[in-house]
């Protein structure tokens, strides 16, 4: 199995190297927005521990992460008013992963729906920064 590259994207935003619109951190895990949406509200959980997936994570990892991903499906059924939250997770090319730091897709699902492709083009980044904020105004709710 290839290993873990510490200078892939999602490592380069835990270190502030690129930017992203931020919805939770704690010491273990961070959630944002995904730059290329499959619907709105689409976040990624990722953790800060570096691993290349889940095949190849330290176990220790997975209460946190599970634990944030749940946190953060929650806040996306009050920000968005939905009751569907899809939680996706992928491990390796055949399975689609495309970036290689252990993530969870978190992404609400409206009633009746279809997701987006993933087509590569990124968002509005004021609209993306919008949905962040309902995020952050959901977690701050409780």
């Amino acid at each position: 199995m290839p290993t873990y590259d510490p200078d892939n994207i999602f490592a380069k935003i835990l270190r502030g190297e690129i930017p992203s619109h931020k919805i939770y951190e704690d010491d273990h895990t961070f959630a944002f927005m995904d730059i290329m949406p499959q619907a709105d509200g689409h976040a990624l959980v990722i953790t800060k521990a570096g691993s290349r997936n889940l095949l190849d994570a330290d176990p220790k990892v997975f209460t946190p992460l599970m634990t944030t991903v749940q946190k953060i499906a929650r806040a996306a059924q009050q920000a968005f008013g939905v009751d569907g939250v899809l939680i996706k997770q992928f491990n390796e090319a055949d399975a689609g992963q495309t970036v290689y730091h252990l993530h969870v897709h978190v992404i609400p699902r409206p009633a009746g729906t279809s997701l987006k492709p993933h087509s590569g083009q990124m968002a509005d980044q004021t609209r993306l920064a919008e949905h962040a904020a309902k995020y952050r105004a959901a977690l701050a709710q409780g």
